[in-house]
This record gives structure tokens, C-alpha cells and sequence, in this order.
């Protein structure tokens, strides 16, 4: 059974990487737009460019900052007015900095722990009392494979945080089992972005490749997906496997 276009998008995180990409991509697709981002002035920008291509679409932009939840439960709401309403909510933002636990970086870990798991469950808070208000919606939950297992280095918070992703999401899926309200976990793989400078894996894919596979994963609406599926599925299955020296060589 064919799934529901989703006609209007809301992504947060969506001034660069992977939420600027997915924005384009969407907007070639001729879909409407609410984009949220702490940096408005690369919203604006973004906006226009999108427009300017695709005059036949919809975008509306609003400043966020997901580590502020009050901020979060004003905004989402009043950009799925602004829109018309929202179809599908992608709870993108996330930081990517850390370091090694107990060398000195630990306001940098624990900046990366709060907006990655407490703001991103803002974001589902917000997403989802829209979608059970109206009976339908599909939320998407940007994790990563780097929280199958535990991860050394720059992406031990990193890791722990996308590994609370999974089991949030998975949550949310279970209490909304049979409804029409779809959840689904995306685990994108090493895909060139800023967020990843430094951690740059095995196997990575070029933003726009990362890009076209996460949306075309997207628009499946699987309960997991990995991005790109080949090689991150297999790869993922071993991953929950290995033992540790093994997934410290590898990563």
C-alpha cells in the first residue's frame, strides 16, 4: 500500500547539512516548507534560493533554538499554522563536537547531549500533539549509526546521544502502534557535512548523495532506515556484533 504524500515539511536544523540538503531536495519535489534554525539570516537566504527555483511552492522560516523547549512548543506550532498545517515533522538539529570523557571537555559533551537528545525530544513533544490533535502525521527522528554501539573519542557523547534517539523513537512508535501516525528512526551512515569534520569514517558519501538517499529513505517511512542503505544495513548488523577492539579499529 502506497504511502501519503507528505506535502508539508517542517525540518528543523534546516540553515546546513543535512536539513539545508533535504530542504532542496524536498523543494524540487514541489513540497511546502517550514524550516527552523538558530542561524535566520541562512534561513532567509535558503528561503529565497527555494522560492526563486520553485515558485509554485510554500516556505515559511522561523528562528529556533531546540535547547530552549518553551521556544520549541511556541514555534512548531505556529509554523504548521503559518503552512496551512504539517504532514511531516523532521527532528533534525543536532552539534557534533565532544571529545574523550574526563579530559576537560565536558561542557562541550554535555552541549552535545542536551541538544541532540533534550532537544530533539522537544521537537517530538511539539510534532507530536500536532499529529494527535489532527490523527495522522509521520515523524522522522535523525539519529545516526554511530549509536548501535559505543564509540571512542570525539563521538562518545555523540554516540550516546543518537543511541537515546533510538530508543525515544521507538517509544513514541510503540505507543502510536496501529494509528495513523507514523514514526520513523533514520541512521545515517558518514555523510560529508560539517557536523562531521574530524569523524569522518569508512565509506563516507558526498552531501549530495547522502542527501538523495536520506530523502528517498525518508519517503518510504520504514520504522528503521539506514542511509545509504548499502553498505550501513550490513554494516550495522555487524556492528551490533563485534566485539570492542574490533569496533575501536573500525571507527
Amino acid at each position: 500500500m502506497p504511502h501519503p504524500v507528505r506535502q508539508r515539511i517542517l525540518i528543523t536544523g534546516a540553515s546546513s547539512g543535512l536539513g539545508e540538503g533535504m530542504a532542496r531536495r524536498f523543494a524540487a519535489m514541489g513540497r511546502d516548507l517550514a524550516l527552523a534554525a538558530r542561524r535566520t539570516e541562512r534561513l532567509d537566504a535558503l528561503r529565497e534560493e527555494l522560492l526563486a527555483a520553485h515558485p509554485g511552492i510554500r516556505v515559511v522560516t522561523s528562528a529556533l533554538d531546540v535547547d530552549d523547549p518553551d521556544d520549541v512548543a511556541r514555534v512548531v506550532p505556529e509554523l504548521a499554522d503559518r503552512l496551512g498545517g504539517v504532514d511531516r515533522v523532521i527532528a533534525n538539529a543536532g552539534i557534533g563536537k565532544g571529545a574523550s570523557v574526563g579530559t576537560g571537555k565536558a561542557k562541550v559533551n554535555r552541549a552535545v547531549l542536551l541538544t541532540n537528545v533534550l532537544g530533539t525530544h522537544a521537537t517530538c513533544e511539539a510534532a507530536m500533539e500536532l499529529f494527535r490533535a489532527q490523527g495522522a502525521g509521520h515523524l522522522v527522528v535523525i539519529s545516526s549509526v554511530a549509536g548501535i554501539r559505543g564509540m571512542r573519542q570525539t563521538r562518545t557523547a555523540y554516540g550516546a546521544s543518537k543511541a537515546a534517539l533510538n530508543s525515544l523513537a521507538e517509544g513514541i512508535r510503540s505507543d502510536v502502534y496501529g494509528s495513523q501516525i507514523v514514526v520513523s528512526t533514520i541512521l545515517p551512515g558518514f555523510i560529508a557535512t560539517d557536523i562531521n569534520v574530524g569523524r569522518r569514517g569508512p565509506f563516507t558519501v558526498e552531501l549530495d548523495k547522502g542527501v538523495r538517499s536520506l530523502v528517498d529513505v525518508i519517503e518510504r517511512e520504514p520504522a528503521r532506515g539506514y542511509v545509504p542503505e548499502w553498505p550501513w544495513r550490513p554494516i550495522a548488523k555487524l556492528l551490533k556484533v563485534l566485539p570492542l577492539r574490533a569496533i575501536r579499529r573500525a571507527t
